[in-house]
């Protein structure tokens, strides 16, 4: 194919991404795995990027994980939904994004349920009036948070003061991506790349210098599923589907996985503790895990941010070998201090690898 026809049919895979103005949704289970990455994509958009995002300390969460679960009827997702928009609209916004994949998909999921069946839509304003005298506008644009820094990669690395780059062989770092599966496999148009291409964290990983690691399982699960997790008699699954997905990797060697999703990363970076303990094995050099970061940490780094500032420490597979790979300074005293400087103490579950 002409190099003109393959830029056309690449333009279906492009979605639109609000350039400012956003008013955030956080994730519920995000702030518990990973605390510091919401934080650094607020500081990198307000700081860095001089871009307006504004929260509503009212907002809660979507339930999406009582509705997947069976727990939350849709009559009920949908007004709660439906309250979000409308402190949305009070504040004046019309862009929303959004922290996490699973509530990325919901809103999505109701948007275009109100567009195919408008009773749906008129019954929850009825709802929400009733409930709290509320009302609501629709979001004009809705992006993932991971979609913003996509949008913004290249001035991130314009910005940003380390590569993913090995300092001592100069060699671009290898790097696994992880999308969520609820990002673009509900509705391919809502993601960049759609299903089939995801684009949105290979072109993070190519804009700050990295190679995207190819491999058969690339598209796997993770194996966090609700229902794999959520039920204990489950989890030996959603162990499974972690491993198969290391094995997968294990002989391109990455240096670090990226994802895109609050439980993805959880799962990637916990598991492998959990498979340390219970066979002894590592997927990473000398015996070390694989690090496993969200994009906001990995954007924080590229913009030279302090791993320990940004939570880092909270991951069970410890990160400090990518960090010696790409050069970055650090304070391994500091890793367990708090604001203060002072010691909080070490947790007894030491990192993968150590």
């Amino acid at each position: 194919m002409k190099r003109e026809g393959k830029i056309q049919v690449w333009q279906d895979y492009q979605k639109e991404i609000a350039d400012d103005h956003y008013f955030y949704v956080r994730s519920c289970i995000r702030q518990n795995f990973f605390p510091g990455s919401e934080q650094t994509l607020l500081k990198i958009l307000r700081k860095e990027l001089n871009k307006d995002i504004y929260e509503n300390p009212h907002h809660t969460s979507c339930s999406g994980i009582g509705y997947h679960s069976d727990i939350v009827p849709f009559d009920t997702i949908q007004t709660i939904v439906a309250r979000q928009f409308a402190l949305m609209t009070e504040a004046g916004y019309q862009n929303l994004a959004v922290s996490c994949i699973t509530s990325f998909g919901i809103y999505n999921e109701i948007i275009e349920t109100w567009k195919e069946f408008p009773a749906e839509l008129k019954k929850v304003r009825t709802f929400l009036k009733k409930a709290t005298g509320r009302e609501f506008e629709i979001p004009q644009n809705v992006a993932h948070a991971s979609d913003i820094i996509y949008k913004f990669r290249n001035e991130i690395a314009t910005i940003g003061k380390n590569r993913l780059i090995n300092r001592k062989t100069g060699k671009p770092l290898k790097i696994v991506e992880h999308i969520g599966c609820h990002y673009s496999k509900m509705f391919p148009s809502k993601g960049v790349g759609g299903a089939e291409f995801p684009h949105v964290l290979v072109g993070m990983i190519e804009s700050w210098g990295g190679e995207v690691v190819d491999y058969p399982e690339r598209r796997h699960c993770c194996g966090f599923g609700f229902r794999q997790y959520l039920v204990m008699s489950n989890r030996g699954y959603s162990v499974s589907n972690s491993r198969k997905k290391f094995e997968s990797m294990e002989p391109y060697k990455p240096d670090a996985i990226l994802c895109n999703c609050p439980g993805c990363p959880m799962f990637l970076d916990r598991w492998q503790y959990v498979i340390e303990e219970m066979e002894g094995k590592t997927y990473g050099d000398n015996g070390r895990g694989i690090p496993v970061l969200t994009y906001e940490e990995m954007a924080g780094l590229v913009l030279g941010y302090d791993p320990w500032d940004m939570g880092m420490q909270m991951h069970q597979t410890n990160v400090e070998p990518l960090l010696d790979k790409m050069g970055i300074h650090y304070d391994i005293d500091l890793k367990y201090a708090g604001k203060d400087g002072k010691l909080i103490g070490k947790p007894t579950m030491v990192g993968c690898g150590c």
